[in-house]
């Protein structure tokens, strides 16, 4: 149940449109007035001497405060500096203070709790980026959208987008190699247990295992497959390559279950899509992506799943 001072906070928000890069920076950085000096704030005190910025905005004081809470990610550039709608944006949000200031529900800590996780859903809210260069590999093209996954998980625990970008990417690449219609694709928080289904992917008699991090579980899914009638393949990261490995080695089914690195996996199918030219290999990574963005449309609920291409 939200209290007075988060629906105070949200209906600010809404009605000035605290939702942007600058403005989330003068919140955060305001606060931190407030919480230095006390309330209530003066705003005319806020101004730098020419009168022209607002007293702190920058990236190191935006990114201190953001780094208290775990976050690495630069928010602004500028941290906002730069931007005429500051100065308007400060004197909103001082009034929204000081009001709060003189109701009794100023409690900086709540209120700078509620700017962090609007930082968060700033982040989350932002499709993925593959930026196209004919300069780079095609496996480094799968490695950077991965690690926006990674960096994004670690802004915001308890979620898990680059276990969900690794399976739909993999399954975007089978769609694209076999033709829609030839398996079901799931999101990435139904369960794949023995007794639902054999794998993430059961494309014939072949059951596709997609893990970042493989453990011993997966591993015995596996060795279920064997002894269902099923040939098991597991796709993975780079590093999760050795330990899936070592883990089917010591199940005694180091030879039973084929172990691929994802970005090998995918790229080398843009390869072969493409025709091995460079125009084919253009179009073999729009296809990828239009196939994934389908799926991420289809089965999940979270649009900052998808991946933008850039050219």
């Amino acid at each position: 149940m939200p209290t007075n001072l988060e629906r105070a906070l949200e209906a600010f928000a809404s009605k000035h449109g605290f939702k942007g890069k600058g403005s989330l920076s003068v919140a955060l950085v305001v606060t931190e007035h407030a919480r230095v000096k006390g309330l209530p704030l003066d705003s005319e005190a806020l101004l730098t001497g020419r009168r022209g910025q607002v007293l702190g905005l920058g990236k190191s004081a935006v990114q201190s405060i953001l780094k208290r809470h775990g976050i690495e990610r630069v928010l602004a550039a500028q941290g906002g500096r730069t931007s005429r709608g500051s100065l308007q944006n400060m004197r909103d949000y001082v009034a929204f203070l000081n009001a709060a200031h003189r109701k009794g529900i100023a409690d900086i800590d709540s209120i700078e709790a509620y700017w962090i996780q609007c930082v968060r859903g700033f982040f989350a809210g932002k499709p993925f980026k593959l930026k196209l260069d004919s300069s780079r590999s095609l496996r480094t093209l799968v490695r950077d959208v991965l690690a926006q996954a990674t960096r994004r998980q670690k802004d915001l625990p308890g979620m898990y987008y680059a276990g969900a970008v690794a399976q739909h990417l993999v399954g975007a690449k089978l769609d694209c190699a076999l033709g829609n219609g030839k398996f079901e694709h799931h999101s990435h928080s139904t369960a794949d247990a023995p007794g639902d289904r054999a794998g993430d992917f059961v494309v014939g008699d072949v059951a596709i295992h997609v893990t970042t991090a493989p453990g011993e579980e997966v591993i015995e899914r596996c060795g279920g497959n064997l002894d269902s009638g099923y040939r098991p393949v597991l796709v993975t990261l780079q590093k999760g390559v050795a330990v899936a490995e070592g883990l089917a080695e010591h199940r005694g089914l180091g030879d039973r279950i084929d172990i691929f690195e994802i970005e090998q996996f995918v790229a080398l199918n843009i390869y072969e899509l493409g025709g091995f030219a460079a125009d084919g290999r253009r179009d073999a990574v729009d296809d990828l992506v239009d196939a994934y963005n389908e799926v991420i449309d289809e089965v999940e609920t979270d649009p900052s799943l998808r991946i933008e291409v850039r050219k």
